[in-house]
């Protein structure tokens, strides 16, 4: 029996991950037991947590894998500044320090963090370090339910390498092809975000989701300014418009001229139509180079299937245009594409590529519908909610769902906290918020009362898998929320001339669907497919949301306001119920209606969290 423990951590989103004979156990970024978003710190709390679900010790690890390799990325800090000398120095400088004194003897430091858990832990030789993009290429394939695969990784960076092909066969990966440093799709889309006041590797899923507002009248002066593309999609970036390799911005003054505009001041300025094309240019400018890549990539290596990690893989709407291109057969995403999934994949390489495990090859997915982190049994959330002083009331499994799915009907929003917590930043139903999508009034509600964040953010429909494609463009599984997909036409509501001329976010409040608070203003939606098997209490209350309404779709978004990590126990549940404009909460067989609650326990939410 071997166990082995996945850690990423020092950059954003530290995570840990355990498996034990190549079997996934359990998996959970560490924000969620700090309530710190993106937390990058060394993850003490969630390496607890799996320690303590698989019920072992620190010393009863076999190996403890590190995401990746520090000495290569001290030499990347090192060759960048040399190239760009004298440039780059305060950069250089603030850097410098930092490396020296903890991140260049990461060994020693994870060493040292380890021993917090288990005094007696003095085993240096089981810590070991994977490569950043093998450890996010393994998280894509060996969970993957394909034999064979080609995974294209793209993020910021890693190491050296920024865009990543790999060729997969039963437990092999091998890395083929690699784009280096400073020439990333990642960083590329990372600067816009910044340009339009985001904050970078955090607020980039804003950027998509500010697209479609937008006409992507940007589009050619990016693709003949700020990038050099080649006929299979490999490119170079023009670094003159960019100041991440040197200085302490994302891009700089000739950026700004270049699109005749400074960068927006978040806290000054708000958010106006020259935003919403910038978001539109560089979303299609990046779902161009996607399919340039993937299209090489096919008639290259005539493998039929494709998996994607890496942060740029979180891009679902560029995921739903790849597949609805047909370059490939079959298609399967990390629902941890990020950094965070790195963990999972690092230890999954050792397991398979170092040990030469055999493979087992699952059919649907290794992931258990992504169901990795914390749960509480009915006797511990009775005990947490009693402890807060909640009041709440307890019934059976099958009125419990039937109460549930009639508050939805009537246009009650529920934070809905059950089972496992999801691993990666979607939440699918086990820390949601619900509401009912034939609402026109549901999404920006839920935006402005509930999640405190801007008006312009889609929501995203759950849908039970068998009804998929009466209501979507779609007929594929999407249990992890990474693909979009359109509105069937029979269910839009078309535009009239006058409502087709409105600017930007003047659309936002026109009814577009029959399920509007879901339907995105290009009539797109990310879809979550949700069956029996995965998630059968969730998969229970769509089904009967269905049966009283006709409608087999609930509005999932997930359980936090902005800035917050998704909610991790019955407590951090209850806070965010109290400090928001939900209706009713209903975690385990328990329901909390809002007006029955001590109103002294009400927190002002909206300064809680440092906005993302």
């Amino acid at each position: 029996m071997a166990y082995i423990l996945g850690i990423s951590a020092f950059y954003h989103d530290s995570a840990a991950a355990l498996i034990k004979d190549g079997q996934i156990l359990s998996a959970a970024q560490e924000e969620r037991f700090t309530r710190k978003k993106h937390d990058s710190s060394y993850p003490h709390n969630a390496v607890e947590f799996v320690l303590n679900h698989a019920n072992i010790k620190l010393s009863d690890v076999n190996h403890i894998v590190f995401y990746e390799k520090p000495f290569l990325k001290f030499e990347r800090l090192l060759e960048t500044y040399v190239a760009f000398a004298p440039r780059g120095f305060q950069s250089f400088s603030k850097a410098m320090p930092i490396w020296l004194k903890e991140k260049l003897f990461q060994k020693k430091m994870i060493l040292d963090h380890l021993k917090n858990h288990d005094k007696s832990f003095q085993d240096e030789k089981k810590i070991l370090f994977s490569e950043h993009h093998l450890s996010h290429a393994a998280s894509a394939f060996y969970p993957s339910p394909f034999t064979e695969a080609i995974v294209l990784t793209a993020d910021g960076v890693g190491e050296w390498a920024t865009t990543t092909v790999a060729v997969c066969k039963e437990n092999k990966i091998e890395i083929k092809k690699e784009l280096h440093f400073p020439h990333s799709l990642g960083l590329l889309y990372s600067a816009f975000t910044y340009y339009i006041g985001f904050k970078v590797n955090s607020g980039e899923y804003k950027l998509m989701g500010l697209a479609p507002y937008g006409e992507p009248r940007f589009e050619n002066i990016i693709l003949k300014n700020l990038i050099d593309l080649k006929e299979d999609g490999t490119f170079i970036l023009n670094q003159e418009y960019f100041n991440y390799s040197t200085g302490l911005t994302m891009t700089n003054d000739k950026f700004n001229s270049l699109f005749g505009s400074k960068r927006r001041n978040p806290d000054e300025e708000k958010i106006t139509q020259f935003h919403m094309d910038i978001a539109s240019s560089i979303q299609c400018v990046t779902e161009k180079i996607l399919l340039m890549l993937v299209k090489s990539l096919r008639s290259e290596y005539q493998i039929k299937n494709l998996c994607l990690a890496g942060g740029v893989a979180l891009n679902c709407v560029a995921n739903g245009k790849i597949l609805k291109e047909n370059i490939f057969d079959n298609m399967w995403i990390q629902p941890a594409a990020g950094d965070a999934g790195g963990s999972l994949g690092a230890a999954l390489a050792y397991w398979y590529i170092d040990k030469g495990n055999k493979r087992l090859v699952n059919s649907s997915d290794d992931m258990k519908g992504s169901y990795l982190g914390n749960e509480f049994n009915q006797d511990q959330i009775e005990k947490e909610l009693e402890h807060i002083g909640a009041n709440f009331e307890i019934f059976k499994y099958d009125e419990l769902i039937d109460k549930t799915a009639d508050l939805l009907s009537r246009e009650k929003v529920i934070g809905w906290f059950q089972g496992r917590m999801e691993f990666g930043p979607r939440a699918l139903g086990g820390r949601s918020i619900l509401g009912d999508p034939r609402s026109d009034k549901m999404q920006k509600n839920l935006n402005l009362k509930v999640k405190f964040r801007e008006s312009f953010r889609p929501f995203a429909p759950s849908v039970l898998r068998e009804d998929l494609s009466e209501w979507f463009e779609l007929n594929v599984d999407s249990p992890y929320m990474l693909l979009v997909a359109n509105i069937n036409s029979d269910k839009k509501i078309e535009m009239t001339e006058e409502q087709k001329n409105l600017f930007g976010i003047d659309k936002l409040n026109i009814k577009r669907s029959k399920v509007p608070a879901v339907t995105h203003v290009d009539y797109s939606a990310r879809i979550q497919t949700v069956t029996k098997n995965t998630n059968s209490r969730y998969y229970d209350l769509i089904s009967m949301f269905k049966k009283k309404t006709g409608c087999p779709i609930i509005v999932n978004t997930s359980f936090n306001v902005r800035g917050e990590p998704i909610v991790n126990t019955p407590t951090d549940a209850f806070n965010c119920f109290m400090g928001t404009e939900m209706d009713y909460l209903v975690i385990g067989d328990c329901i909390l209606d809002k007006s029955k609650q001590d109103s002294n326990l009400k927190k002002d939410y909206t300064k809680e969290f440092e906005l993302d």
